[in-house]
């Protein structure tokens, strides 16, 4: 179902009004009224996350149909670094290429809070059908492409914005600072290029001293007005690796005569994926992937070399330098049972996404009255990455998922990020502005509810 925008609220400068003609989602999610439990501060922040929720959906669908790819968000960076602007933050532009970095000052001497959004879309070609889908085309890696924000940080943004503004009407709630983060190049830089979170802490991005950081990432697998959530180990780190199989060249006819690195490189990815089932713990999820294989020009010609490129997953940060020996073993035993060699290389890449525990601990009880309680679902870890985790190892974080899936649509039917046809149930939105405003304010008021500071 949808309605029809009654109001239309302005866009920063350059942009256009919110068209009274587009659709506006039902709400779904979670009631926004204050009831007689809530503190007055938490029916503040209620009643203020309502007033801006018709803005953050025209930001996400502005910046929807305005995605950027990694280390070009320049527009989107622009439109974000103006609103802080006007918000009378203190705004700094240009930190790891397109990130925002802005200081909100809070009333007291508490503690600073930082709050954290990526930027970045990606190389696909939309196919949603939406009102205000994306066209674009750009440029990567040499070929023309599609740009789409088919992983939701478009919604990710909108949410901040909508924070900064709900806080920024709080000040006097506020016993500390709150620094808004706003990431570029999560999905990673162009090669040859540095970028992302671990970049944006080299150039200072958290100079301000935080002694926490929330994020959030929207997923179709949660239903909207449902928020997820795990402790510790809750997205994996995610290592590159590349291995040259090297053989000897000969005819095809005569594979005696020569040493065949495709036999080789058969045993060596068989053996690889065996390496979380029987070379660790299988207690501790760890994945060991080969995502493509080069090697050979003719039907008549065994080569010389033959490349495998892969992903190394694990979800604990201990396991991970177990993974790379054995990866260095098996493929090193592998291939010599034909004679061949294995020239591993593995390249870091994110860390494990690690949500410290007591962290999590005393902000559960913020996540669960903002969503209820019933709404708030501890969830298995993910294998899948983020570049979250370089903030998380620098002071305690919390990172959550906030559904977005139409709750009468079936799970097996909802689309995944990354796909061309990726959407969201809008009315979401709202949760995610009233869940880390909260978490802010909440941290601030004593570390949250169950350490002596609810709202």
């Amino acid at each position: 179902m949808i309605r029809t925008c009654l109001v239309c609220t302005a866009l920063v400068v350059g942009l256009a009004a919110c068209d009274a003609s587009e659709p506006l989602p039902e709400t779904t999610a979670a009631p926004r009224r204050a009831t007689p439990a809530m503190s007055p501060r938490a029916a503040e922040v209620a009643r203020r996350a309502a007033e801006v929720e018709p803005q953050v959906v025209a930001w996400r669908r502005h910046l929807h149909e305005h995605p950027e790819l990694s280390n070009r968000e320049f527009a989107t960076a622009e439109l974000v670094a103006g609103e802080l602007d006007a918000l009378g933050l203190e705004v700094r532009r240009g930190v790891a290429h397109t990130g925002v970095v802005a200081l909100l000052r809070g009333a007291g001497g508490g503690p600073t809070v930082a709050l954290r959004a990526d930027m970045d879309a990606l190389p696909v070609v939309e196919d949603t059908g939406l009102p205000f889908a994306s066209t674009r085309r750009t440029s990567y890696l040499g070929r023309e492409v599609g740009v789409m924000h088919a992983c939701g940080h478009d919604a990710h943004v909108a949410i901040l914005l909508g924070v900064a503004r709900v806080l920024s009407g709080m000040r006097d709630d506020l016993t500390g600072d709150v620094l808004f983060v706003f990431q570029p190049a999560e999905e990673g830089a162009p090669p040859g290029e540095e970028g992302g979170a671990d970049l944006m802490l080299a150039e200072g991005a958290f100079d301000a001293g935080p002694e926490a950081v929330f994020g959030l990432h929207v997923v179709p697998d949660v239903a909207a007005g449902e928020i997820g959530y795990r402790a510790g180990g809750a997205m994996a780190s995610s290592d590159r690796l590349e291995i040259s199989v090297r053989g000897r060249q000969t005819h095809a006819a005569y594979p005696w005569r020569g040493i065949d690195p495709i036999a080789a490189a058969s045993r060596v990815v068989l053996a690889l994926h065996a390496i979380p089932a029987r070379r660790v713990d299988v207690r501790v999820p760890a994945v060991v992937s080969v995502g493509a294989i080069h090697g050979g020009v003719r039907h008549n010609i065994i080569p010389d070399e033959v490349e495998l490129l892969g992903t190394i997953r694990s979800l604990d940060p201990d396991l991970r330098p177990i993974l790379h020996q054995r990866v260095r073993e098996v493929a090193g035993a592998a291939a010599a049972l034909d004679g061949a060699e294995a020239d591993v290389r593995i390249e870091l890449g994110y860390p494990v996404t690690f949500n410290d525990p007591e962290l999590t601990r005393r902000m559960l009880p913020t996540l669960q009255r903002v969503a209820g309680a019933s709404n708030v679902l501890e969830l298995p870890p993910r294998t899948g990455a983020e570049d979250f985790a370089y903030f998380a190892e620098r002071v305690p974080g919390l990172y959550f998922w906030l559904g977005i899936r139409e709750p009468a649509l079936d799970l097996a039917d909802a689309v995944p990020n990354h796909s061309p046809r990726f959407t969201i149930d809008e009315s979401a939105l709202g949760l995610g502005v009233r869940a880390l405003a909260s978490l802010a304010l909440d941290y601030q008021a004593g570390g949250g509810p169950g350490a002596g500071g609810p709202l």
